[in-house]
């Protein structure tokens, strides 16, 4: 089996492919890759601190189908009502050949050129945070789930299931990193990230804010549009067949223990990393406030809550001032909750800081593909070495303007221009990830730390990938669906959320066939959490399985966001560049 160089022993050259100021196009990889926004000619940063700690577990021989969706899937019974989980038959890998005709006996000649995996939507959530517009629920199903509480062990859970892969579902090999590709958080909130970090990297979490000694949030609140797990009201999920646990709001409080990941992971920011409710532009004093503080709105009429939810969908209110209405307007319904700065929103530096972290280095690399060289540009966009002869390019496709959709800034894409044109120079192949889609990116505001720079949608974004022969996959997420789309000489994979059933993240492996084809494997995996739970197990993996089968049940929840069996177990095969 040829042997795949990893993250860790491309660590020494990461200095000339991470993101360093507008640095000229040369030849070759061997360049300092300028962010946009840099000085011309600034020095490279840094190199990053050497990844430490345990090693992952030695690869196997053989494709490792175990516990992944090859072997089994989480399936429900029965027909109505509350509805619990199973094992269930397992999804099929699916060719396709869209791009190119899969030729006879490549499997014997292929050659293994990167694996790893691919976590994307965890929002990690503080379930009490002022700034949650739970009472929209009537509106939109996203506004509260059942399951939000669990979202810490959830991640956990899923952390769990990446350490005891032993090597790649389709090859074996070992697998080299994992790439988050944004909304790790749900709020912008400090809380959040920090759960985030310390859930990747390892330690302990109490994903409790506010009072430390009892939850203060919606499911405790005497409202029936909630869920009450420990309460005897008879709300409106338990009218579904929803259960009465008692010690469930303790339990989702307490104290959270993560291994961290064994393996080196890397970070791409999404919309609700970088905008307070995952859609107002950053930098307003007065939501700060308002997160900060004492006071919750639980409830609202539903023609004010209809009204509100127009506004939010239709990227009406991007700065929050429909919002800031609406609460004052409904001033006398807000409760009293524990004020908490940890809840404030953290501002791009201070992401990119709290990634810096040592504390937060686990496997590593330092910064986990962010470098001082991000922080001094306030940037949030890098290229890193995913193997020999493969390069990884991360985007910040947050606009900063508001609105929950996405686009690039004129220097962000002039930088991409650049790396891509380097790459096909140097032969390279080139895997994009970014949060957004390329059919989410048609938000177009200005950023207003740019007013004269002009934003560019998922279309324009899409030429210029289709333009470089060197990219092979743009891997993203943002939607909460799997769908996996062609386009000219590339795939585009958008892998499922962790919040929302199925509660999924994909494993992703680049081949050579030795036959003019590349083909990209993508397999989908569950969290470790077993799929039966037991309503007396309030343990940490018994909250994990919880956590699933309360996301399969959640009302209103989209059963189609699994997607087609030709999005989920998948040989993409394409022709070489």
């Amino acid at each position: 089996m040829p042997r795949i160089r990893t993250v860790a022993e491309a660590l020494d050259r990461r200095t000339f492919l991470t993101a360093a100021g507008a640095a000229s196009a040369a030849t070759g990889l061997g360049l300092a890759l300028g962010l946009g926004g840099g000085e011309a000619g600034a020095a490279a940063p840094p190199a990053a601190a050497p990844v430490r700690g345990r090693q992952a577990p030695p690869p196997a021989l053989a494709p490792y189908t175990r516990n992944t969706t090859l072997q089994s899937v989480a399936k429900p019974s029965g027909t109505t009502g509350y509805r619990r989980l199973g094992s269930g038959t397992a999804w099929p890998r699916l060719t396709r050949t869209d791009l190119a005709a899969a030729k006879p006996n490549r499997a014997t000649r292929r050659k293994t050129l990167a694996a790893f995996v691919q976590f994307t939507d965890l929002h990690i959530v503080d379930v009490q945070h002022p700034l949650r517009y739970e009472y929209l629920r009537a509106q939109t199903a996203s506004a509260w789930r059942p399951q939000e509480a669990l979202s810490v062990a959830g991640a956990v859970s899923l952390v769990e299931r990446v350490n005891a892969l032993r090597g790649a579902p389709a090859t074996g090999a070992p697998l080299s990193f994992v790439m988050t590709t944004g909304d790790n958080t749900d709020n912008n909130s400090k809380a959040e990230l920090d759960w985030f970090l310390t859930a990747m990297s390892g330690g302990t979490i109490t994903p409790n804010t506010g009072d430390p000694r009892r939850y203060e949030g919606v499911q405790d609140s005497g409202l029936k549009l909630y869920w009450h797990p420990d309460d005897a009201l008879r709300d409106a999920d338990k009218r579904l067949g929803f259960p009465h646990l008692d010690g469930f709001l303790e339990a989702a409080t307490r104290q959270v223990r993560s291994p961290g990941l064994n393996l080196p992971w890397y970070s791409t920011v999404g919309n609700h990393d970088s905008l307070p409710g995952g859609c107002f532009a950053p930098g307003d004093a007065w939501l700060t406030d308002f997160a900060t503080g004492g006071k919750k709105l639980m409830e609202l009429p539903e023609a004010e809550g209809a009204a509100f939810w127009k506004s939010v969908k239709k990227g009406l209110d991007p700065k929050g001032a429909h919002f800031k209405e609406l609460i004052k307007s409904q001033s006398r319904k807000l409760r009293p909750v524990t004020p908490d700065p940890a809840r404030a929103p953290f501002t791009p530096a201070e992401y990119l800081q709290a990634h810096l972290d040592p504390a937060h280095a686990g496997h590593g690399p330092v910064g986990h593909g962010y470098t001082q060289a991000n922080l001094a540009s306030t940037t949030q966009y890098y290229a890193f070495e995913i193997a020999e002869g493969v390069l990884g390019v991360s985007l910040d496709t947050t606009d900063p303007g508001g609105h929950y959709e996405g686009s690039l800034g004129t220097a962000q894409l002039k930088w991409l221009e650049r790396t891509l044109k380097a790459a096909d120079k140097d032969g390279a192949y080139v895997v994009v990830f970014s949060h957004h889609t390329s059919a989410s990116m048609r938000n177009l505001r200005t950023d207003p730390a740019h007013p004269g720079e002009k934003r560019h949608g998922g279309d324009e974004v899409l030429q210029v990938l289709k333009g470089h022969r060197s990219v092979v996959a743009w891997i993203n997420g943002h939607s909460h669906k799997n769908n996996i789309t062609p386009h000219g000489g590339f795939w585009e994979v958008t892998t499922a959320s962790h919040i929302d059933f199925p509660q999924l993240a994909r494993v992703i492996e680049i081949t050579d066939n030795k036959d003019g084809t590349l083909s990209l494997f993508t397999t989908l995996i569950e969290s470790a959490a077993p799929h039966r739970t037991d309503f007396a197990d309030l343990s940490q993996p018994g909250l994990g399985a919880l956590y699933r089968e309360l996301a399969f049940n959640a009302p209103g929840a989209k059963p189609t966001l699994g997607g087609d069996p030709e999005d989920r177990n998948t040989e993409l095969v394409l022709r070489k560049g």
